[in-house]
């Protein structure tokens, strides 16, 4: 533990109050990190195989086989699928349906705007930090008058830049990792949209034909 600590007591002992807040900052960004990959894994997220199964099923006009596959399936959006098969086919059901699967989509973004918060204010405390430094340098260096050290100058300025490479340090892997987030939900989000539009209107059956009937009733 204290391999770790130690480097970090250093480096904000340098840079100040600046780099002890963006400490801070990656502190609760990996936290907020960690729990958005155990709620992403605990819901499911990517995990759709018994819903496509099922999705599939209703297409091709297999109710029995659509159920089934839809009881079997721990997805968080199987809710939203049995509510698409079950519902009458009216238009004001497509915005509840839409409604639910928001509903759900809205409990996965949750934190994800203090993750591009983070992303874009890392860097520019960072940037402010190199200011307060660069102040304190050129201050240092109208103080020592006519007896001017270069070296005075150009400790000031790493002291000042090291903010700047702290900053960019917890901003370029929450960007990468928001960057990921994001792009499972939009492909979340196609998956809810492909599967609702297949329930209302697919291609081997009537809408009008509901799993409430396990099968289709032959004359």
């Amino acid at each position: 533990m204290n391999v770790v600590l130690e480097p970090l007591a250093r480096v904000a002992d340098i840079g100040g109050p600046v780099v002890l807040l963006l400490i801070a900052m990656a502190v609760v960004t990996l936290a907020v990190v960690l729990y958005k990959f155990w709620q992403f894994a605990a819901a499911g997220v990517g995990r759709h195989r018994a819903l496509r199964d099922a999705v599939a099923a209703w297409d091709r006009g297999d109710r029995t086989e659509a159920r089934r596959a839809l009881d079997r399936s721990s997805s968080y959006l199987a809710p939203v699928v049995d509510m698409a098969v079950s519902a009458p086919p009216a238009p004001e059901t497509l915005g509840r349906l839409t409604a639910e699967a928001e509903m759900r989509f809205a409990k996965l973004e949750r934190g994800l705007r203090f993750l591009d918060m983070v992303a874009q204010l890392a860097p520019l405390i960072g940037l402010f930090g190199t200011v307060l430094g660069m102040i304190e340098a050129f201050q240092s260096l109208q103080d020592a008058g006519p007896q001017v050290d270069p070296s005075i100058l150009a400790g000031g300025i790493w002291v000042a830049l090291l903010t700047t490479a702290v900053g960019l340090a917890v901003a370029m892997p929450t960007s990468a990792i928001l960057s990921l987030f994001e792009s499972r939900l939009d492909a979340e989000r196609v998956l809810a949209e492909k599967a609702i539009a297949t329930i209302r209107a697919p291609l081997g059956g009537q809408p009008a034909e509901r799993v409430g009937m396990a099968a289709p009733v032959h004359a």
